[in-house]
């Protein structure tokens, strides 16, 4: 029986990590084979688009974001540039009305958080498209392009763009784990796009149909998230496009990525209960493959899983009297990985060039976020209105 359970577990564990991904590419083959794949539409047709810019508080780089969003490759009569900054109180609206009075600005005194924010926002665009981006997110000059080129598909209803991590030679555990989690997360959302559908959008970079947006309910906590994937339930396909980016630099150390990680976890475990429907396969097809493979798993299952694996293995071995089995070569590999997540820990506040040892300690700092966000989530700990983390 104890064996039976621990190979349920390990299933579970690489199934979420790897065996999902595998799957992913072994469909995108056959579909290659059967020639169902089909190439991206090009750009030639520029439609017009607003860059919509949610901000609080962001005065320090206004002129940073500025500069880079008008050095965006699209022609200016088709782009209109706006700024919600509701709740800011750092002189962020002023400064951009009167460094940029191109700019629209939308500002309320009142913080009510960014889905409120966005909601409101929404009402002002009368642009067919809306490329939603950060203030802290710098864009690549073709982004824009990158992103709007697959809506001359009509069942293209959101257009995903990559986040990417600014890496630097020399990283601490928070900016090598974020890193190489943003890079894997990025192989999957590619291979589910080719296939049928990306899942979801980072709200660092995305594109919508402005008349398919549906306003939010104020209190979501990962805005993005359930834009996107509400846009997904309405029967529109999500595309990802790498190609189309935007930069970030990696929170400032593993207390505030734990800050980050435990609202989205706490977003997530929101989302599930309040779109339950997803997991009905029959009704929503690969769309719900995708979210109980992708997400479901990762947010209530694995996080269990790797400490209750831990001490099966353990079980195991103990009956066996410790003898040199498969199961003790496995428990051995276990306190390997353990340990570098021991190390990780000890040289948190230290850097170097070897990322890989710090990816350990993150992994585990992730799936005890996504415990702490349930935590916090039942416990009504949550809230829309959140401290940023602080970024290196």
């Amino acid at each position: 029986m104890l064996i039976t359970v621990f190979w349920i577990l390990a299933i579970i564990i690489v199934y979420t990590y790897f065996g999902y991904a595998f799957l992913l590419l072994i469909l995108n083959g056959l579909k290659r084979i059967l020639g169902m794949k089909k190439s991206l539409p090009s750009d030639a047709v520029l439609p017009e688009t607003t860059i919509l810019i949610a901000a609080y508080n962001e005065c320090v780089v206004i002129d940073r974001k500025m500069q880079n969003t008008l050095a965006i490759d699209y022609p200016k009569e088709l782009l209109t540039i706006m700024w919600i900054t509701d709740g800011s109180d750092d002189g962020t609206p002023e400064l951009l009305r009167k460094k940029y009075p191109s700019v629209e600005v939308l500002h309320q005194d009142k913080r009510r958080g960014k889905t409120a924010a966005l909601n409101r926002a929404m009402n002002f665009i009368k642009t067919p498209f809306a490329v939603l981006c950060d203030a802290n997110t710098m864009l690549d000059p073709g982004a824009v392009r990158k992103l709007l080129a697959p809506f001359s598909d009509e069942r293209i209803g959101c257009v995903a763009g990559e986040k990417r991590i600014i890496q630097n030679a020399y990283d601490g555990p928070a900016g090598a784990g974020e890193g190489a989690y943003w890079q894997y997360e990025s192989i999957i959302k590619k291979l589910e796009s080719d296939f049928h559908t990306a899942l979801a959008a980072a709200g660092e970079l995305y594109a919508i149909r402005t008349s398919l947006f549906s306003r939010a309910d104020e209190d979501s906590i990962i805005d993005d998230f359930v834009i996107s994937l509400t846009i997904a339930r309405k029967g529109y396909r999500i595309r990802y496009v790498p190609e189309a980016f935007a930069m970030e630099a990696p929170s400032a150390n593993i207390r505030e990525e734990l800050k980050r990680k435990i609202r989205i976890a706490s977003g997530g475990i929101q989302t599930l209960l309040r779109f339950p429907g997803l997991l009905n396969i029959f009704r929503y097809g690969f769309l719900s493959f995708e979210y109980i493979s992708h997400k479901v798993l990762r947010w209530l299952v694995v996080p269990f899983t790797i400490p209750l694996i831990l001490l099966a293995n353990l079980l195991i071995c103990m009956q066996q009297q410790w003898q040199l089995t498969l199961y003790f070569y496995i428990f051995l590999l276990q306190c390997a990985f353990y340990l570098l997540v021991v190390l990780g820990f000890i040289f948190e506040k230290r850097t170097t060039r070897w990322r890989f040892l710090f990816l350990p300690y993150y992994i585990i700092i992730m799936n005890y976020s996504q415990i702490a966000g349930l935590i916090r989530y039942f416990r009504k700990k949550h809230t829309v209105v959140w401290e940023k983390a602080q970024r290196a």
